[in-house]
């Protein structure tokens, strides 16, 4: 069975010695020295100042709305995961959609600003399949509006725009280390800003709000990275240039046997280093997806509608219609892809779908 993903697998070898660490130190959890090692080599190697671990990718954006004291309405995408929206409504905030770039699936910055309200506090939007957002035009707006932005950059693992790191933009960058990314720790994520006293905040209320062992800065909740976590986290990460590249290698294959077919791509917006985190294809039609998708899983090939359905139909939202973002949600379909994907595999797929085309 071939799935959309397949979890990297590091060496057990180096997993085992990473953390045999832990178990000599018998410190298990509550930030030992795994989480913070890890923490130290992703700054560096995303080039941001300030990051923190945490025990999943849905939390960093539930603290990040709370550090914010965001209220009302939040501008956000509708093809994005569920958890970018249902923060935002667990928070007690309002999302409001607009819809999406049909070139890139990122949300439309010319169709922010007419949603914008006295009761509009923030902007949050996500990079989607490792494709950014356009960050100068939603910082543009935000500035002129007086409004907090945060990035879910879920599937931005390691992209650069314009020369910087992803994670640069924004208030706050939020991503998910679950295990179907790029990178990935078993289950995990982190928040990462550049406002010293905005990621202090973010940093307590991730720990109970803890100010040392007996005083507390202010509320807070239990987000903390395990040290088994971190420690895959480690192995994982010394295997990261192997990880890309044999992805890289797989996109490559692809393009080559659905070069003649009719269908559609998304656009990796210019000037990005992408991370091949998807795969991709806009049918023409929802009736053709699902002919698709029932001929791979019959041969064995479990490919995914991701992102579907559109979020603005999701039954805790006030419906509008968002238009391109319904319509995409419905015809696209990620196909199989990760480090162990292999040539003949991709071979199998592309021949299902050509003959259904």
């Amino acid at each position: 069975m071939i799935n959309v993903t397949k979890s990297h697998i590091p060496s057990m070898k180096v997993f085992n010695r990473y953390f045999q660490k832990a178990i000599d130190k018998n410190w298990i959890t509550n930030r030992g020295e795994l989480v913070k090692e890890l923490e130290e080599k992703l700054k560096n190697y995303l080039g941001v100042s300030q990051l923190t671990l945490t025990t999943n990718g849905t939390l960093p954006i539930q603290i990040a709305i709370k550090a914010l004291e965001l209220r009302g309405e939040i501008i956000t995408t509708p093809f994005s995961y569920v958890a970018t929206t249902s923060s935002i409504v667990w928070e007690g905030c309002t999302p409001v959609f607009v819809d999406i770039d049909p070139l890139h699936f990122t949300i439309d910055p010319e169709l922010i600003e007419d949603s914008i309200t006295d009761k509009t506090s923030a902007i949050l939007a996500t990079h989607v399949y490792g494709n950014p957002c356009d960050v100068d035009a939603i910082d543009q707006i935000a500035k002129r509006n007086n409004l907090k932005v945060i990035y879910d950059s879920a599937h931005c693992f390691g992209v650069n725009y314009m020369g910087k790191s992803i994670f640069t933009y924004g208030d706050v960058s939020t991503c998910s280390f679950h295990a179907t990314k790029i990178f990935h720790t078993g289950e995990g994520g982190c928040f990462v800003s550049s406002d010293e006293q905005l990621h202090q905040k973010m940093f307590y209320h991730h720990n109970f709000g803890h100010d040392g062992t007996e005083a507390f800065f202010g509320l807070g909740i239990n987000a903390k990275m395990s040290e088994l976590q971190a420690a895959m986290g480690l192995a994982v990460f010394d295997e990261i240039p192997q990880i890309l590249e044999r992805r890289r290698n797989a996109v490559e294959i692809y393009d080559k046997l659905l070069e003649s077919t009719d269908l559609g791509r998304f656009h990796v917006r210019e000037g990005t280093d992408w991370n091949y985190h998807y795969y991709p294809v806009l049918f023409s039609s929802e009736e053709l997806l699902l002919k698709a998708m029932k001929h791979l899983k019959l041969n064995g090939n479990h490919p995914r509608r991701y992102y579907y359905p559109s979020l603005n139909t999701l039954p805790y939202v006030n419906y509008k219609e968002m238009p391109i973002s319904e319509s995409i949600s419905k015809r696209v379909l990620c196909l199989p892809l990760s480090s162990y994907l292999k040539e003949d595999q991709i071979k199998a797929i592309t021949d299902i779908i050509c003959e259904i085309l």
